[in-house]
């Protein structure tokens, strides 16, 4: 029983990487489609790419979610438990992908961790969870905001005088490097998050004693996620890169760079698990309020910020229930 849980909890949390990876795609490229940088094919294989290497950058991430969310209980029981938190976070996901709304993939699997959690009696780090999660959601879209409208605003000074056509040019080609480094920041970030539950089952097997990642759980990890990027999420691509402001190259680059430096600096700084969707999402709508805020289509973003909030109860209720259906007819 506790080999089988094992194998399928690796499974399932690969297939959790790749929906992660096709409903995330849209992080890295949506703003260079929606400008015409990159074609939709190019962009996708450079998101894939990225994400497979950014997936190599770090452990830090992994290592909080696998040790600073919960305290799975030991064996078969506990096994059950990061099962039924990573199915919750798949479902939640798909759904999602299906009505088309940018939410995010490690809230969702945080929020299955801890319904589980609750589920099975076990231990949730409250702290770490306040700390490592509920600020950094807070923080991290504010500062997302704040440095998407101050770094076009910058932009638009210092290009004040230049030919508006050759400076349409010059920021295409800059998106290039830009949508480059949010793929690595994007797989720098959410492949960890896979990778730590991955870990948490091992030590809760009792397969491995502390909560470093093995690197054949970095590789097929990182593949999991380069897959499902590459098959992309068109639906949630729209949502970005038209649905929420027209977004010019100038724009794209400022909100791909203003979200690139929040996702490195949490990430080997604070080693916190920030949402890559609500981090670009929230650099799009503050270098889109340079024009004016009635161009941020306010409608579109509140119904956003709802799925945001609906993420946590959306996957760890089902996985709550799933717990408490599995734990009822399973011989544990």
């Amino acid at each position: 029983m506790e080999l089988t849980l094992v194998v399928l909890i690796i499974i399932v949390g690969l297939t959790f990487d790749f929906t992660n990876g096709f409903h995330d795609a849209a992080n890295a490229i949506a703003t260079s489609i929606s400008t015409r940088a990159l074609t939709p094919r190019v962009a996708l294989a450079m998101a894939a790419v990225m994400n497979f290497f950014g997936a190599f950058l770090g452990t830090g991430v992994a290592q909080t979610v696998g040790s600073g969310i919960i305290g799975a209980p030991e064996a078969t029981s506990g096994l059950l438990l990061v099962l039924c938190a990573l199915i919750g976070a798949i479902g939640w996901n798909v759904f999602t992908w299906w009505r088309g709304l940018p939410t995010s993939s490690s809230h969702a699997l945080i929020g299955g961790l801890v319904g589980a959690a609750l589920a099975a009696s076990a231990t949730v780090h409250w702290s770490g969870i306040l700390d490592k999660v509920i600020l950094p959601m807070l923080l991290s879209p504010l500062v997302g905001v704040v440095l998407g409208y101050l770094l076009h605003t910058g932009i638009l000074w210092v290009f004040r005088r230049s030919a508006p056509r050759r400076t349409m040019e010059r920021f295409r080609m800059a998106q290039t490097v830009s949508a480059a480094a949010m793929g690595l920041g994007h797989g720098l970030q959410d492949a960890q998050k896979t990778m730590g539950v991955i870990v948490l089952a091992l030590v809760t097997a009792g397969w491995q004693d502390d909560f470093s990642v093995p690197v054949w759980v970095i590789a097929a990890v990182a593949a999991a996620m380069a897959v499902g990027t590459y098959t992309g999420g068109r639906r949630i691509i729209t949502t970005l890169g038209r649905r929420i402001v027209h977004l010019d190259p100038p724009r794209g680059f400022a909100a791909e760079t203003a979200a690139a430096a929040v996702l490195y600096t949490t990430a080997f700084l604070v080693k916190a698990p920030i949402s890559t969707t609500q981090t670009i999402t929230a650099a799009i709508l503050g270098s889109g309020a340079t024009r004016r805020f009635s161009a941020v289509r306010w409608q579109v973003a509140r119904s956003i910020g709802t799925a945001w909030i609906l993420t946590f109860p959306g996957a760890g209720i089902p996985a709550a229930l799933l717990y408490l259906f599995l734990h009822a007819v399973t011989p544990l």
